[in-house]
């Protein structure tokens, strides 16, 4: 016997991934370079030098039952500490090592903040559109789960449309900027009316509606875009992030949960995460990386190569008649579906291989995404692909 539930979510692939397995398949067919993978947000652009160099000193400089041994459950102090210094340098938010729990990246931070969170008939409210596997980490850890419809097609969060949908069980509200899949980010102005809006309502409620603020990609940013520091702007915020974005360290799972002092039940709602992780069979984050972020907290990604992509494809894209949300941050592009079937259009791009995500799984249907963290070379030579699809799209030659 198992679980079927478990069965049933193992069973499922998510789109995401079902479509960038099927083009490694097709790579091995028709060759790498004849297949446009814009399916997976995997960092093309090396972790800086700094981080290889640090891997070096922490393997050479330290003894190896200290470096490969059980950190505290919470997280090396050093590294606490430093994280603390850079986000207080930068931020000015008087971030202690003690309100910091090191997890194995972004995805076991929001479960474990999610179980703590998971109160009887509990909800969490999410905006649109929004990452696939919020629903699943919220349901099954015990809340409800629930999205705002999008805001078209400013992707920014209407208050307005938060509101109706805040009640007595909102144990949260969960924000991802800069975003994905829009790569929209979350201006100061948008931040504060929902700042407002969880106050007034928190108050109405009789206890806090706590925001959770989903933030991998604080650090890919262009051009002027702001992302503000989120407790800085409302006190009963927790913060979920991960370096797997900022350093390209995806397969090394290293993130932490920041909980505030000044968030309502701090230090109860900090032991209650702490707890949850330990539900969850969590020990301690990797010893090795803990080390190396120690030493690392305060670098910052070059995104010169995302943002000439990013340029790229927009551009592209537009001269070959889609209609694209502008991005701020991230490295995803969110694209008008042409006929506005998100679904049929991916189904028709793919038998070009022509690979990209349908937007009804992240709450938005009539809109695709594409991951930009590729190679400028795949996306020069996928605009005629784009080209050609849209146009047989539209002339309703399906089978292309």
């Amino acid at each position: 016997m198992y679980n079927a539930q478990a069965y049933a979510l193992g069973a499922n692939r998510s789109c995401i991934r079902e479509l960038f397995e099927y083009g490694c398949r097709q790579a091995a067919v028709v060759g790498r370079e004849n297949v446009y993978d814009f399916s997976l947000g995997n960092p093309s652009i090396p972790a800086p030098p700094e981080v290889n160099q640090a891997v070096r000193d922490v393997l050479e400089q330290m003894d190896s039952l200290q470096l490969h041994g059980y950190t505290t459950a919470a997280g090396d102090l050093e590294t606490r500490r430093a994280i603390a210094e850079d986000l207080n340098t930068r931020f000015d938010a008087g971030v202690s090592p003690q309100e910091l729990f090191l997890v194995s990246g972004a995805a076991p931070a929001l479960v474990s903040v999610l179980r703590a969170l998971a109160a009887p008939e509990g909800e969490l409210l999410t905006v649109a559109p929004y990452f696939p596997e919020y629903s699943v980490f919220a349901q099954e850890n015990g809340l409800r789960f629930r999205a705002v419809p999008p805001d078209l097609p400013a992707f920014q969060i209407r208050p307005e449309a938060v509101e109706p949908m805040l009640n007595v069980h909102t144990q949260a509200v969960l924000i991802n900027s800069p975003n994905n899949p829009s790569g929209a980010v979350y201006t100061r102005q948008t931040l504060q009316a929902l700042a407002a809006l969880l106050k007034r309502k928190s108050a109405q409620v009789g206890h806090p509606i706590y925001l959770i603020a989903d933030e991998p990609y604080r650090e890919l940013v262009y051009g002027e875009a702001e992302v503000p520091f989120v407790p800085t702007i409302y006190p009963n915020t927790i913060v979920c992030y991960s370096y797997s974005k900022s350093l390209s360290l995806p397969g090394e799972r290293i993130g932490y949960v920041y909980v505030p002092a000044q968030a309502a039940d701090s230090q109860a709602l900090y032991a209650a995460i702490a707890g949850a992780a330990r539900m969850c069979g969590h020990v301690c984050a990797p010893s090795l990386w803990q080390k190396v972020i120690a030493r690392c907290a305060s670098l910052r990604p070059d995104l010169a190569a995302y943002d000439r992509n990013r340029r790229a494809l927009l551009e592209g894209l537009t001269a070959c008649g889609y209609t694209v949300a502008p991005p701020d941050g991230a490295f995803y592009l969110f694209v008008k579906a042409p006929g506005g079937d998100a679904e049929a259009f991916s189904q028709a791009a793919k038998k070009k291989n022509l690979l990209v995500v349908p937007g009804d799984g992240f709450g938005c249907p009539g809109y695709f995404r594409l991951c930009y963290c590729v190679s400028y070379e795949q996306i020069q030579r996928s605009l005629p692909v784009f080209r050609e699809v849209r146009e047989k799209f539209c002339a309703g030659e399906g089978n292309l």
